[in-house]
């Protein structure tokens, strides 16, 4: 824990509520950072963390866009209240601050943004140097930040979360239909009805007709009504099964690799839809409002980014499309968006009944409403439900219009539908990108770069260690300058129709590389009806979703070595020791073996030399013949390196580590040792 030598303090700071509705800050912890530890011309840092507490008025317009915001409970002063988690990461003396707010949209209630930035060691309370890295984001002199806003992660001491109230029919329970679909490695008799180890929606009676189980050998497969006789709401315990609200319990256990399905009836939806209003209103709070409660002087923070990774990279998005990007009193939050490896998706962040955590991959979470219509931030029309639609069309003004970047790795394209967001509804041209947003694919990238050396994980091939991190460096300073500056950023690379750099996957051409099973499955986004007032009032009446076609999805050609043509390709793509893949088919002890194994890539290393390749009958060159020398292949890196650089996709100051990264990658494959 970081050291308590400066003071800790536990008292209600309260701030006017005629600012963005933050009540209160609730702090608990205030501390030094690293015992005071300097970074750079930003000096030294302080964590406050704690509580803050809103109340939102449902009249205003801004709060209309809140699912079931009018059936929530209301004080004296007929406002909503609701509290969450903040942790706050500040110079001790803002005037040596950059202007900036950096919000992390927290990923499950946790923190990534410190080590993903600064190369650290990942952590859910950073207090050591590993966890600070290189310090990156405090050096920059950014303000960070966290609030929680997923009311249901684990029941962990350490996770961020938002603590919303009930909605209720005048002060009825509402119910509504929930589902849960689970896939498992083992045979298991129980099987909690939440995503993963989230906290589920409990049954409200176990004994309505409308609970119903089905199995399905594969993802568009048909659904096998299991019998109400041989299952049942409870937990498998001392050699029996116990009633349990929020698991379900299988006479024989579950199969592996079968779909289960639970569709019943809960009640007491909470207020989903006030984890976006959190974020929205700690961030106005801390550009127009008066923060000194929190030693942060007003309009010290002049200008607001904020940052999601995966499942909090597609919270961005629906934060977008919902409109919560413009405050209750008409003004912008955000000024720049970087949503990272979202794909094409949004998800379940505002509406009745719905479970933040459930996302989309090709063997897990099936039919949630994540890879839904529609996905561009200009409107299209979707020719076979004649809606018309766009992220940026639907519920915002372009006033309050960000600036974005897109990021995505090449598995988005093969496992997130990413080639949606910039193509026409039919794929068969692209589409318009705003003069606000950038999209860069990191060609070769896998979701999230494994360690290296690479190891197996869930696939068959070795799983993917293209670390596309110091890009983002690169990325984030290009936003801030930006938004600061009006500094141009550097141009969207992504593959493209027009340039037949996006192609179908039955014509990518993948080359034959022995040992490697290549497949053209990919995970679908499909037109879903979730019944007639999901659309307009956020409530699902039709569970599972009635599914239509699904929409053309593309992916990243290939030149020879299998390698990625279009993009920002990284040193080591452009100067290869492999081929990098966005793809990975399971391991048969993980899933089915045709099926791609979630957010997995695959690293494929060339032959050392001619003939070990001839003999692998690999038809890709080999190291050998490709480079004289390990010298003169970390000349060409330098030289790959330098031109990214000067393009802006890489900072200067991180070749001599890009380098270093390369020449450990040489000794690896050549001599077994990283030195």
């Amino acid at each position: 824990m970081a050291s308590r030598a400066f003071y800790l303090f536990c008292l209600s700071l309260f701030v006017s509520t005629g600012w963005a509705h933050v009540v209160r800050f609730e702090v608990v912890r205030h501390e030094p950072v690293l015992g005071g530890k300097p970074f750079g011309l930003a000096g030294s840092y302080e964590l406050l963390a704690g509580k803050i507490h809103f109340a939102v008025d449902p009249s205003n317009p801004a709060n209309g866009i809140i699912t079931d915001i009018s059936r929530a409970p209301t004080n004296a002063q007929g406002e909503v209240e609701f509290s969450a988690d903040f942790y706050l990461l500040k110079p001790r003396q803002m005037e040596r601050a950059n202007g900036a707010v950096l919000l992390e949209v927290g990923n499950r209630g946790g923190k990534s943004m410190v080590s993903f930035f600064s190369q650290g060691m990942g952590s859910r309370d950073p207090h050591t140097d590993a966890h600070f890295g290189d310090g990156l984001l405090l050096r920059e002199g950014y303000t960070l930040l966290w609030v929680g806003w997923q009311f249901d992660p684990p029941r962990r001491p350490e996770l961020m979360r938002v603590y919303p109230p009930v909605a209720t029919d005048q002060g009825r329970p509402i119910k509504g239909l929930v589902r849960s679909d689970f896939v498992v490695r083992e045979r298991e008799y129980h099987h909690s009805l939440a995503d993963r180890n989230h906290i589920p929606y409990l049954v409200s009676d176990p004994n309505l007709i409308e609970n119903v189980m089905t199995v399905r050998d594969s993802v568009e497969g048909p659904r096998q009504t299991i019998p109400r006789s041989q299952w049942k709401f409870a937990r498998w315990e001392g050699g029996k099964p116990v009633v349990d609200a929020g698991h379900v319990y299988l006479e024989g256990g579950f199969d592996p690799g079968k779909i289960y399905e639970v569709v019943y009836v809960s009640q007491d939806p909470p207020l989903v839809g006030l984890g976006p209003a959190a974020i929205r209103d700690s961030i106005s709070f801390l550009k127009y409002g008066s923060p000194d409660v929190l030693s942060i002087p007003r309009g010290a923070i002049n200008r607001a980014h904020s940052f999601g990774i995966s499942q909090s990279g597609r919270f961005l998005r629906t934060f977008l499309y919902d409109g919560f990007n413009e405050d209750e009193q008409q003004r912008k939050v955000f000024d720049g968006v970087l949503a990272h490896v979202a794909g094409g998706g949004r998800g379940s962040f505002n509406h009745r009944f719905a479970q933040p955590s459930r996302d989309a991959h090709p063997y897990l979470n099936f039919f949630h409403p994540t890879d839904i219509f529609p996905f561009t931030d200009v409107d299209q029309r979707d020719p076979e439900t004649g809606i018309v639609d766009g992220l940026l069309g639907h519920h915002i003004k372009e006033e309050f219009w960000p600036k974005i970047f897109y990021t995505n790795s090449s598995y988005e394209y093969w496992g997130r539908a990413a080639s949606l967001i910039h193509t026409s509804v039919d794929g068969k041209s692209d589409a318009e990108v705003l003069e606000n947003v950038r999209i860069y694919m990191f060609a070769g990238g896998q979701h999230g770069p494994a360690s290296f050396p690479p190891s197996k994980t869930s696939g068959q091939q070795v799983s993917n260690p293209m670390d596309y991190r110091w890009a983002m460096r690169a990325l984030l300073k290009a936003m801030d300058r930006w938004v600061a500056e009006g500094t141009t950023p550097p141009k969207s690379r992504y593959p493209r129709v027009d340039q037949r750099t996006l192609v179908k996957p039955e014509n990518l051409n993948f080359p034959k590389i022995p040992g490697v099973n290549f497949s053209t499955r990919l995970h679908k986004a499909y037109r879903s009806d979730y019944g007639p007032k999901f659309r307009t009032e956020g409530i699902v009446e039709q569970e599972p979703p009635q599914i239509g076609k699904a929409f053309p999805m593309m992916v990243s050609a290939v030149n020879e070595d299998g390698n990625e043509t279009a993009g920002i390709r990284l040193p080591e793509l452009v100067v290869p020791l492999a081929t990098y893949t966005g793809w990975n088919l399971f391991d048969a002890s993980f899933g089915p073996a045709h099926e791609l194994s979630s957010m997995q890539g695959s690293y494929l290393p060339f032959a050392r030399t001619q003939k070990e390749r001839q003999d692998r009958k690999d038809p890709r060159p080999s190291i050998e013949e490709r480079y004289q020398s390990r010298e003169q292949y970390l000349g060409k890196m330098s030289e790959a390196a330098l031109k990214l650089a000067k393009e802006g996709y890489l900072l200067n100051e991180d070749l001599p580590d890009i380098l270093r990264r390369a020449r450990r990658h040489w000794n690896y494959l050549e001599n077994g040792r990283l030195n």
